[in-house]
């Protein structure tokens, strides 16, 4: 390869003490930061949702969880949740929404033309308030439902319009296992992280531009991470830059390497290697952006939720940070 993975630069504006720890559980995944600073994030081994407050009180929000994996807020302070297949029993399989002032929770999509998902993995939501998830399968994939009319599983990216309607929008040849995923602010550009943990898999960062109906084109590669640890989550900075979970601290074999250092790396939309953010911590997997500046990155990676300051405020679902 081409980089040096190890040798990239701590960015500007992060701690250089390194992350501190938040909490630490089980496996964490999925982090989302409400509009008051509490950071929901998945503790899907064990099939609950946590929660963390600005003071540090620590508690579930939600048990069980239907093993949710991805989430995410929109502008009207909403939490979405990923519900996946994977992890043990339990799974919901779905793409729920739930309204915190109420507690009342909305199922959006659990069947694609009569077909369960897989195990959906993550979302994200655009300025015109469409919905867009992953639906990949890590785990067993001898029972699934997804097929195309071949007989062959599809892992797949959705869009949920805001009439309620489900499209699917990629699948494969164009990607192969789709993981995190975000939206530019205005809209026009969708970041997919194409991870498949297989010899000669996808271990590439794509990008798409969306036209008015929320529909991709134009597929280009941002960078590639093979034959390391491809990326798992992702979000993106103000500036347009992509921060993405990726890597391992041993390697796991021939079909990902320790090439790839364990840490957040962000990179700029035409590809360039801007730096990484170490995590001492295996299995990285997402990451949100929070606090009252938009300037905390909150990173979830094995048992525990990491916290960093970073020196550029994250796009979030809501329109401004306070000050």
């Amino acid at each position: 390869m081409d980089t040096n993975y190890h040798d990239l630069p701590l960015p500007s504006g992060v701690d250089t003490a390194g992350v501190s720890t938040a909490t630490s559980l089980v496996f964490t995944e999925g982090p989302a930061v409400g509009a008051d600073g509490t950071v929901y994030f998945s503790d899907i081994a064990n099939n609950r949702i946590m929660r963390l407050t600005p003071d540090g009180v620590c508690d579930v929000f939600r048990e069980p969880s239907g093993r949710t994996n991805g989430q995410t807020f929109d502008q009207q302070g909403r939490l979405y949740h990923c519900e996946g297949g994977e992890f043990g029993p339990g799974g919901g399989r779905r793409v729920t929404r739930t309204d915190l002032e109420t507690g009342d929770i909305e199922v959006l999509t659990d069947r694609y033309k009569g077909s369960r998902y897989n195990s959906p993995n993550d979302v994200c939501v655009d300025g015109h308030g469409r919905v867009y998830f992953t639906d990949p399968m890590y785990d067993d994939r001898s029972q699934l439902e997804m097929k195309d009319e071949d007989g062959n599983i599809v892992d797949g990216v959705y869009r949920i319009d805001t009439d309620g309607s489900v499209t699917r929008i990629l699948q494969q040849p164009q990607i192969d296992r789709p993981n995190g995923i975000a939206v530019t602010q205005d809209s026009q550009t969708l970041y997919l992280v194409d991870s498949c943990p297989v010899d000669g898999g996808n271990r590439k960062i794509w990008a798409f531009d969306l036209d008015d109906t929320g529909t991709p084109s134009n597929q280009r590669v941002v960078v590639d991470f093979a034959p390391g640890r491809g990326g798992d989550g992702m979000r993106l900075d103000v500036e347009g830059n992509l921060y993405i979970a990726a890597g391992v601290m041993v390697s796991r074999g021939s079909h990902e390497t320790d090439e790839v250092p364990t840490g957040v790396y962000i990179v700029s939309p035409d590809g360039q290697w801007l730096g990484r953010i170490p995590i001492p911590e295996d299995v990285i997997t997402n990451l949100a952006f929070g606090g009252a500046d938009g300037k905390t990155l909150y990173v979830t990676a094995g048992k525990t939720l990491f916290q960093t300051r970073v020196a550029v405020a994250g796009q979030v679902a809501f329109p401004t940070w306070s000050s």
